[in-house]
């Protein structure tokens, strides 16, 4: 039985070269690349928040640090 895809994704991830990427989940490519870790969650949220997609913001090692929705939440708070 094939997994069932998540939400759509959003992800700020540390760049081997140095610097941070923000990526789209799934993809092999950047879609930007920043010096500072700031400018990239700045960046990422507002591409997430457009695109209403969950973003990720990962640590230097790699673990999801931060996780905030911008779309379709699964698991919305209860008011």
């Amino acid at each position: 039985m094939a997994k069932k895809p998540g939400p759509p994704t959003h992800h700020v991830v540390p760049n081997p070269s140095g610097g941070w990427d923000v990526k789209k989940g799934g993809a092999s490519r950047a879609s930007s690349h920043h010096e500072k870790k700031a400018d990239a969650v700045k960046d990422a949220r507002t591409v997430s928040r457009n695109q209403q997609t969950e973003l990720k913001i990962h640590n230097l090692d790699g673990r999801i640090a931060q996780s905030d929705s911008h779309g379709r939440d699964p698991k919305p708070p209860r008011g």
